[in-house]
């Protein structure tokens, strides 16, 4: 090996920036592949995991059937949809592999809003020998930026995630449901729950999620909303180039290590901020999900008080848990634009709790018969108001 610049090196000559090349370039250029090992390697903190027993599967398989039908009575939404209802009982890893899957037009919207922030700065001329370094950097940072924003968002979801909707995101609606079984089992272990009640909620709560996100309007406007605000970062060069020069790039293994650290920070990245358009769009958003969140919890609390003799004790658990998330589990909330606090919860709840009071389940039910009928952030906090506008004629 020469001491000399790389032959396809635009950095040769800048220490730094050189550093950065060589790493990267030992690292690979990314792809889908490098943010599911990324996503395995966080979920299990590198350590192998067993697969699922056959008994368990067909265990978990035999109360989705369940459940299916209770959701579908209950709701009278078409939960499957292009076929039979089906499955996938995963360990972290597999739940990782789907959802780089599942949510890559997501994370690539998430991407580019982050490498629009590493253009050239606009003082520097277009003969200028460090904006040829900086076009270059931001090529080659695109790729890798993906995989480990990608591969870190989802492997820290992957360490405590349940099943496929631990996050109200619509997911592919011919693809079968998730359920991370090791965690599910784990968590019921912790808190000495009956396992084949716990095993049952989760069921209906992915079944009950399936339905109302797979309604073809619902996922189309979530859907709109999510990338519309990954799409929306605003992002600071020079609080990127201030992060990148603080690292240590000869330190091998441990420089990449860094670098995936600052790459899934959104206050590092790029000093990434919320921009105009996103505060702009949080509210609909906002009131979009606690719409959704208060529906299935509604839907829960009717189906499990009959269905699943320790109900109240697995809610209360079950309800604390998602409330009282980690660092991690914010980070990723808030990066995606979703607010799943107390507060946001709390408010989905009451809003269906209003309509039922007043229109009874059949008002509720017409919340996603029609896309008019999606919620106002203003009819969020005040069913009254929802209940008049969908009942004034045309």
């Amino acid at each position: 090996m020469t001491d000399g610049p790389l032959p396809d090196d635009p950095f040769g000559g800048v220490p730094f920036l050189g550093e950065l090349m060589r790493m990267m370039q030992g690292a690979g250029s990314g792809g889908p592949d490098a943010a599911r090992q990324l996503a395995r390697t966080v979920a299990n903190d590198g350590q192998t995991e067993p697969n699922i027993d056959p008994t368990d599967r067909i265990a978990v398989e035999q109360l989705i059937r369940v459940a299916e039908l209770q959701v579908a009575q209950a709701t009278g939404l078409p939960v499957a949809r292009g076929g039979a209802l089906t499955v996938e009982v995963g360990n972290r890893s597999q739940w990782a592999d789907r959802t780089v899957t599942d949510y890559k037009s997501l994370f690539a919207a998430l991407s580019e809003s982050m490498a629009a922030g590493m253009n050239t700065p606009d003082d520097l001329p277009s003969d200028d020998p460090m904006a040829s370094m900086f076009d270059g950097l931001s090529k080659m940072l695109g790729p890798m930026m993906l995989s480990m924003t990608t591969g870190s968002m989802v492997g820290n979801i992957a360490q405590r995630a349940l099943g496929g909707y631990e996050l109200p995101i619509p997911r592919p609606a011919d693809q079968p449901l998730l359920v991370l079984l090791r965690n599910v089992d784990e968590f019921g272990d912790d808190w000495s729950l009956d396992r084949d009640d716990l095993r049952l909620w989760i069921c209906l709560h992915e079944v009950a999620h399936h339905a109302v996100l797979g309604v073809p309007h619902v996922r189309t406007r979530l859907d709109d909303l999510l990338i519309r605000h990954a799409r929306a970062f605003e992002s600071n060069p020079d609080a990127m180039q201030q992060q990148l020069g603080a690292l240590d790039l000869s330190a091998g293994p441990e420089a990449l290590a860094d670098l995936q650290g600052l790459m899934s920070d959104p206050d590092a990245i790029l000093g990434a901020v919320r921009s105009p358009a996103q505060i702009a769009l949080q509210p609909e958003l906002t009131a979009l999900i606690a719409a959704i969140t208060g529906y299935v919890d509604h839907i829960m609390d009717r189906i499990g008080a009959t269905l699943i003799g320790s109900y109240d004790m697995l809610t209360e658990a079950l309800r604390r848990r998602r409330v009282e998330a980690n660092t991690n589990d914010r980070f990723v909330e808030r990066i995606l634009g979703l607010e799943l606090d107390a507060a946001q919860y709390d408010r989905g709840a009451t809003f269906a709790a209003g309509i039922v009071e007043r229109a009874g389940e059949d008002g509720l039910s017409r919340l996603w018969t029609d896309p008019a009928h999606l919620p106002t952030p203003t009819e969020v906090d005040a069913p009254g108001l929802w209940l008049a506008r969908i009942d004034l004629p045309d």
